[in-house]
């Protein structure tokens, strides 16, 4: 009888080490879809990241801030409206609308990609290489936002230079050819990557001629509007 007992308690210990292994290999099991799920996630995040890689400039320019503008102090920047240029310019002596468009609060940044730039024709294209004109872009864009943050701050966080400025501003944003687009004035260019020399007009050519950018004379003043991607 003694030896009946051992077994039985060897059995019950082996068939719970056995019931053991098989929850476990249950739980792997339903861990197996999940599993899938994150892998495809993973690809397909990897698969987008590449794609930005590719066509995106190897620099980018540094954000000017609003500092360029001669601004009372930095901190003002924090206080910039949350909309878009679609929705009402804040200015307490004189509100003012500005047309609706779907538009965000940061300048659109649609970079060109390689085959793009190769349907461009040589005349045109000339010595342009795709990092530099994606640079261009991004330094346009740069530009757009200093000019979208200073149209939003209210006079009181503006030094007298650039409230004149943000008023010059606002009316080329009221004009009904930007219907609410980011934009900049072609004296805004100064460089390091777009420059206002040959090679700086060739790059806003090329990027007219593949719809990045429009061009319009609104008063005494160049202006070149950023297209979003569609």
């Amino acid at each position: 009888m003694p030896d009946l007992s051992a077994m039985d308690a060897t059995l019950a210990v082996m068939e719970s080490q056995v019931q053991a292994i098989k929850d476990r290999l249950q739980e792997e099991r339903s861990a197996i879809p999940k599993a899938k799920k994150l892998i495809q996630h993973s690809l397909n995040q990897q698969k987008k990241l590449q794609h930005m890689l590719a066509y995106a400039p190897s620099r980018i320019p540094e954000s000017m801030g609003l500092s360029d503008f001669s601004l009372v102090s930095t901190s003002n920047q924090n206080s910039v409206h949350n909309g878009g240029l679609d929705e009402q310019l804040i200015f307490p002596e004189e509100p003012v609308l500005v047309p609706k468009e779907k538009k965000g609060r940061f300048a659109p940044r649609w970079y060109v990609t390689a085959s793009e730039l190769d349907s461009v024709a040589s005349y045109m294209r000339g010595r342009l290489t795709l990092d530099k004109v994606n640079f261009a872009i991004s330094e346009m864009a740069t530009y757009a936002d200093s000019n979208f943050q200073l149209i939003t701050l209210p006079k009181k966080k503006l030094s007298d230079d650039s409230w004149e400025r943000a008023l010059e501003l606002r009316d080329i944003a009221m004009s009904p050819e930007l219907k609410g687009r980011h934009f900049l004035l072609e004296t805004d260019i100064k460089g390091p990557g777009l420059k206002l020399d040959n090679t700086g007009k060739a790059t806003i050519i090329v990027l007219r001629h593949l719809g990045r950018v429009l061009e319009f004379r609104i008063g005494q003043h160049r202006v070149i509007a950023l297209l979003p991607s569609p």
